[in-house]
């Protein structure tokens, strides 16, 4: 019986799918099939085993790109986006010139506002790197059409490029060994103290860029040395150009790499890809350095460069003698031609360093560079140098703090390299353990000593828990044959394939022990971080004995006081710690700076506030001096005041001026500031400038007016009185105070 209604596609009839029944069209069907078949082709996907290994690894590196850079963010979270420290101000200064000047203007630019009234040459007198990379970010960003800051570009740079540093750290452990090793290497060194220090957010100084260039140098050597390719080779030598353009210890790197190719060529390790790898790399590398103003030709002319000069000439050397030892059959020849080709080279090797040191072409080594090769040659030669706190031996605990569990590992780590050496193993073992040499040499340099640390570190996590996971994945073997073989008697005599008494439940114990210290690590190095990393020192932050958080912000008021109060032509007076602070943020002339060109300069500042004030008031003069400023802490209980710094300022100027004695100052060898201070420490300008007014002041309500908090004791001159200066501005917490210079009286 034909059906009334109309047929459907499926050719049921509307009237036969019952009441409230939706028919079903033809697109409908359609969708619903086409999802289905999305559904099970999604259900039944599934990765192979190495895309899902390297779908993890990708997750994981993001999340470590992403861990480095936001850990470094405290101190923005916390205070604001702003500079820290003394020397970065200088780079924000001169990089808002690049940015708003140009690069020829930048290149070329004299700067009055320095070293008066001497003046710099700006682009002969830096390393260029760093405020040409945040230049270039900013121009990119403002290119997309992103409303940024210089100085905000400035602020991030330093964990941009620590996240970037992890990804080069990453890369190298795989070269070293394999990529779980890189992985961890990646991890610890993007959030290990010791480098942390130097790359929060704010710390715009030279290190910023330099520890990923560092990183990145030594990473595509080791890769040009074990491929033996020229491209890697050429990257090498364009990683060490960024080297030298952003920081002057690419010495390390210009040293480093010859000790390694002389401890490879002293091991029989010589090889075509070590030639090529180190030849390419000198000479490539050494033509851009000479493109950087500031270095100029010391590659050829400094005695710190000749190591690397003297094993390229013995490479070729090498090279010949493996030329010729191919072509002579005879081994006889062989040897005489050896004998010949090794004297000659070592005698003319020598005779031209002797020459080229004779006649002054040859520059000897610098004292920044004998100050690393013995503590105490700062301290007795150069005190500029060894009065810079960073600049100080390091002691024990900084290492505890700066790498924590990792002081362990590296020991271990070392164990590993040497149980299976290869070319890549050697360098990271000569790279950590002379860079924890110059680590220990001086506190700055654990900065340079992290990242081989943290490779040597991975590389003992790595293999313990890889041995650890072994051991827990180990089955008993089974004889499927009721036969035993002689092998399976002989491995049974010997213990081979015989699991110890509670091997599993040690191995568990053991990694669950490295699991622990690993997580305890990451929240020290997250306290650090927090705590003593992400604090500028133009902000200072304190606690009351209640807890409650005080900030001192005292450097900006002072900076901010100059610029809106004085003659925009004055002339500041101040110890060079606070030259860059005062011309970028008080927009001051100034008389010394954190550069310390020219010790003499700063000499006669030293001398200046080591004189009494008719003295100290001649030398003003002389140098066209409007304002004096000084940093006092003791109503805060600063102790990184000019008070404490005294001493290095009488050092240095005595050694340019030898009218002033230390001895002078002490009393009986001691320094003091109370009652029984030395005649001179009284009647200096320093002291003059910093406790005028103070006697009348109560810092302490259990202590007499007077009471120095820094020092814990009671000045002992209270009635100061002042007779070519007078009190222009103090600060809220006393922490700057500005003395304005009086003109001469009329006669």
């Amino acid at each position: 019986m034909a059906s009334t209604g109309k047929e459907t596609a499926n050719g049921q009839s509307a009237k036969a799918m019952g009441p409230g029944t939706t028919p079903i069209t033809a697109p409908s069907a359609a969708k619903a099939a086409s999802w289905e078949s999305y559904y099970s082709s999604v259900k039944n996907f599934k990765l192979k085993t190495k895309q899902q290994e390297l779908l993890i690894r990708i997750a994981v590196l993001v999340l470590i790109y992403i861990l480095a850079f936001a850990c470094r963010l405290f101190s923005v979270l916390r205070y604001e986006s702003v500079i820290h420290e003394f020397d970065p101000y200088f780079n924000y200064r001169t990089t808002l010139y690049l940015t708003q000047k140009g690069f020829y203007e930048f290149w070329n630019w004299f700067d009055y506002e320095s070293w008066y009234p001497l003046g710099r040459i700006v682009g002969g007198t830096l390393y260029p790197g760093l405020m040409v990379t945040a230049a270039i970010l900013y121009w990119v960003l403002r290119f997309l059409s992103l409303a940024v800051h210089i100085k905000d570009v400035c602020v991030l740079t330093a964990p941009f490029f620590a996240s970037n540093t992890a990804m080069v750290a990453y890369f190298f452990g795989t070269e070293l060994r394999d990529r779980g090793t890189g992985l961890v290497a990646a991890i610890l060194l993007a959030i290990c103290p010791g480098y942390i220090s130097r790359s929060v957010a704010g710390s715009y100084d030279n290190e910023a860029v330099a520890i990923f260039a560092l990183l990145l140098t030594f990473y595509l050597f080791v890769k040009a040395v074990n491929t033996g390719s020229l491209a890697w080779s050429l990257g090498a030598a364009f990683g060490y150009f960024y080297m030298v353009s952003a920081w002057g210890g690419y010495i390390f790197i210009i040293n480093l790499l010859p000790i390694y190719v002389l401890v490879l060529l002293v091991t029989g390790r010589y090889s075509l890809r070590l030639y090529i790898a180190y030849s390419s790399v000198y000479i490539i590398g050494m033509l851009l350095a000479m493109q950087i103003r500031f270095v100029g030709y010391q590659h050829v002319q400094s005695g710190e460069h000749m190591a690397a000069m003297g094993v390229f000439f013995l490479m070729q050397v090498f090279y010949l003698v493996e030329y010729v030892k191919k072509q002579l059959g005879d081994p006889k020849l062989f040897k005489a031609f050896l004998r010949v080709t090794v004297t000659l080279a070592v005698g003319v090797g020598a005779l031209a360093l002797i020459v080229g040191l004779a006649t002054g072409y040859i520059s000897p080594w610098t004292g920044r560079f004998y100050s690393l090769l013995d503590p105490t040659y700062a301290k007795i030669h150069i005190p500029i140098i060894a009065s810079v706190s960073e600049h100080q031996p390091t002691a024990w605990s900084s290492f505890m703090f700066d790498f924590h569990i990792l002081s362990i590992l590296f020991p271990a780590g070392l164990y590993f390299c040497f149980k299976n050496l290869t070319d890549g193993t050697i360098f990271i073992i000569i790279y950590g353990l002379t860079s924890l040499y110059f680590a220990g040499v001086m506190v700055r340099l654990i900065l340079v000593a992290t990242p081989a640390v943290c490779l040597i570190s991975a590389i003992a996590i790595s293999a313990t828990l890889k041995n650890l996971s072994v051991l827990l994945r180990e089955k008993a073997p089974v004889y499927t044959s009721t036969k035993i073989t002689a092998k399976q008697k002989a491995s049974a005599k010997t213990g081979a394939d015989q699991p110890l008494p509670f091997q599993k439940e040690g191995a568990f114990l053991l990694l669950l022990g490295a699991l622990y210290m690993l997580i305890n690590f990451g929240f020290h190095c997250t306290w650090v971080t927090s705590e003593a990393y992400s604090s500028p020192s133009i902000v200072l932050a304190a606690r009351q004995s209640n807890g409650e958080r005080v900030i001192f912000d005292d450097f900006r008021e002072a900076y901010f006081w100059l610029q809106h109060n004085t003659p925009p032509d004055a002339k500041v007076m101040s110890w060079w710690d606070y030259g860059y602070q005062i011309t970028a943020m008080g927009n001051r002339t100034v008389i010394v700076d954190n550069n310390t060109w020219n010790n003499t300069h700063i000499a006669t500042v030293g001398r200046a506030m080591a004189s009494n004030e008719d003295d100290a008031y001649d030398i003003m003069r002389q140098l066209d001096v409007d304002y004096v400023l000084v940093v006092f802490g003791g109503v805060t209980g600063y102790s990184s005041d000019d008070i404490n710094k005294f001493l290095w300022m009488v050092r240095i100027g005595s050694g340019v001026f030898p009218v002033i004695q230390e001895a002078d100052y002490l009393n009986n060898g001691e320094y003091r500031i109370d009652k029984d201070a030395a005649p001179k420490m009284l009647q200096s300008l320093m002291y003059k400038l910093c406790y005028y007014r103070f006697g009348e002041l109560h810092t302490d309500h259990n202590r007499p007016t007077g009471f120095d908090r820094a020092r814990g004791v009671e000045i002992g001159n209270k009635d100061i009185e002042l007779k070519h200066l007078e009190e222009a501005f103090t600060t809220a917490n006393w922490i700057v105070r500005i003395y304005k210079v009086k003109p001469p009286v009329n006669r």
